[in-house]
């Protein structure tokens, strides 16, 4: 098949100015041939990809899609799903990509609350999308809305067609996209039971890449290997997207596999990247590590948590210093940044705001602002700063105070204005970059029928950052062992999210009756995780003085 990649790639004139799709259309006629995506060794030029979502977004509109609509996507990173982001955000929908990584109880939760009109799924996940559907049809009862149809990705699947929109109604002729029109909805874990659908508009993701674009530049000569999953925010807001406005080459991998990260920082000569500490770390105890070239590197972005003093060194040793950063997907996600110019603070340092950024230091009982040196709940203000939960008010409100975002990371700010991060007033707890909300894996683990209760703490992981522990509560007699409860939280859980141990005990800790003793259970998950092999003391409630 060929692509007229000269036939109307201007970008709607009444468009908003702001509109993410315009990038690529300018880019594709700026420079077309020039290739835009690497994906595992087959490449597409500007030109093609910009032709190819151009036309999928326009048989999106005529199919009765446009702005106010959702569609989902369950893939792994692909020329494909770059496609279809491209096409619905020239088409004014929003684009939400759900993690392939949960099971299908998981998955199909999140289809219930995105409410997506179309399910677009590549073949590897064919069946978990398939399965998460059946699950949710099963629980649907009476629920009126039906199914969303599923189509498969790329030229053969709904780029020769897309389904009609379910629920017909829409005007013949949709608006224009608006600059505040939802781009992307990411599910993220906070601190609650459930994900929450972070809606993140055209004008965010403008604005986070042009913060991105004036602290960490890329150029048309960049090669970027983007190798975190596209359900995440920073596969799109931490260079991908930058890349495709300024006209470099974006490496697409599928699965992070630290061999072959480093035979293609060499092979395709990436000067930039962003990854987890996990990421960086594994890359750099690979046994290929010492003979690999990776001197093309220029910006080495990491995110996610703070980079281990072990892991910064490796990579210094080879003359790549990582660029630290912090975020977080309801800022879009880019907050802070450290530049790796060797004049930095110490290992443990975050940085300062990116332009665009406002960040304040707040007393996380009053909100009082603290000025100097101080340490406190981090806030922050500024046009990429999210547009709300999808279909969640209450939690928006939760999240907000006026137009101030709290983040619910205690923070610590120095006499120069660098940030360290020091802990998370949130209970959630990061493994290999992903969030994990301890609540999500208690209501997982009481579903069992032999668990009364159960409490989950993240503990330090040499590898992972963090991995949970659960501290669980028979039901009165119960047998219940903790491979038991481990195979059945395995199939309610995405892997990341399942506790690497599990302790039994009589009762958990309180402070009072309402609260759970967390500081308690983190002391006792450190000591196990550290390798305490005495009897551990039965944990009993405290009654309140």
């Amino acid at each position: 098949m060929t692509w007229d990649a000269g036939a109307a790639l201007e970008p709607a004139a009444e468009d908003g100015p702001h509109t993410v799709g315009r990038w690529l259309l300018d880019r594709a006629a700026l420079s077309g041939r020039r290739i835009a995506i690497d994906d595992r060794g087959v490449t597409t030029d500007y030109a093609t990809l910009a032709a190819r979502s151009r036309d999928l977004a326009r048989a999106l509109r005529d199919a009765g899609f446009g702005p106010g609509d959702r569609i989902a996507t369950v893939s792994g990173n692909s020329t494909d799903h770059v496609v279809a982001f491209f096409a619905c955000a020239l088409a004014g929908v929003a684009f939400v990509p759900l993690s392939w990584r949960l099971t299908p109880r998981e998955l199909s939760d999140l289809i219930l609350r995105s409410a997506p009109s179309l399910i677009l799924i590549d073949d590897e996940h064919a069946a978990l999308a398939a399965e998460a559907l059946r699950v949710l049809g099963a629980g649907a009862g009476d629920r009126s809305g039906g199914m969303p149809p599923l189509a498969p990705l790329g030229t053969t699947g709904v780029e020769a067609g897309p389904p009609p929109r379910p629920r017909p109604g829409r005007r013949d002729s949709p608006r224009p996209v608006r600059d505040d029109d939802p781009l992307l909805v990411i599910y993220t874990s906070g601190s609650e039971a459930t994900p929450k659908g972070v809606v993140l508009t055209h004008a965010n993701c403008f604005w986070n890449n042009l913060a991105l674009a004036r602290a960490l530049p890329l150029t048309e000569a960049d090669v970027v290997l983007a190798m975190l999953p596209q359900f995440h925010v920073a596969a799109w807001n931490c260079q991908p997207l930058l890349a495709w406005c300024t006209g470099a080459t974006v490496v697409l991998e599928r699965s992070f596999q630290p061999t072959r990260a480093l035979r293609l920082i060499a092979d395709r000569g990436v000067t930039a990247m962003m990854g987890v500490p996990t990421q960086y770390g594994l890359l750099a105890a690979d046994r290929g590590w010492e003979s690999t070239d990776v001197s093309s590197l220029r910006l080495a972005l990491v995110g996610g948590a703070t980079m281990p003093e072990r892991v910064q060194a490796a990579w210094t040793a080879r003359g790549v210093p990582l660029t630290q950063g912090y975020g977080l997907t309801e800022a879009g996600p880019n907050v802070l940044y450290l530049p790796a110019d060797g004049t930095g603070p110490a290992t443990g340092a975050v940085g300062r705001p990116y332009p665009h950024v406002t960040v304040r230091v707040a007393d996380p009982e009053t909100g009082f602002p603290l000025e100097g040196e101080a340490t406190g709940e981090l806030w922050v203000r500024g046009p990429s700063v999210f547009a709300g939960y999808l279909g969640d008010e209450p939690a928006t409100a939760r999240a907000m105070r006026d137009d101030w975002l709290r983040t619910g990371d205690l923070v610590s700010r120095d006499r120069s204005g660098v940030f360290r991060v020091v802990d998370r007033l949130k209970d959630i707890f990061i493994s290999g970059g992903e969030n994990v909300a301890p609540a999500e894996v208690e209501h997982a683990l009481a579903l069992h029928p032999l668990v009364e209760s159960a409490a989950v703490v993240g503990v330090p992981d040499p590898v992972w950052g963090e991995r949970g522990v659960a501290f669980v509560v028979r039901s009165a007699g119960a047998a219940l062992s903790a491979d038991e409860l481990l195979a059945y939280a395995r199939r309610n859980l995405a892997a990341f999210k399942v506790p690497v141990q599990i302790e039994f005990v009589e009762a958990l800790p309180r402070s009072t009756i309402e609260k759970l003793a967390r500081s308690r259970l983190r002391d006792r998950a450190r000591a196990l995780a550290a390798g305490d092999s005495a009897e551990p003391r039965p944990m009993t409630k405290e009654v309140p003085r």
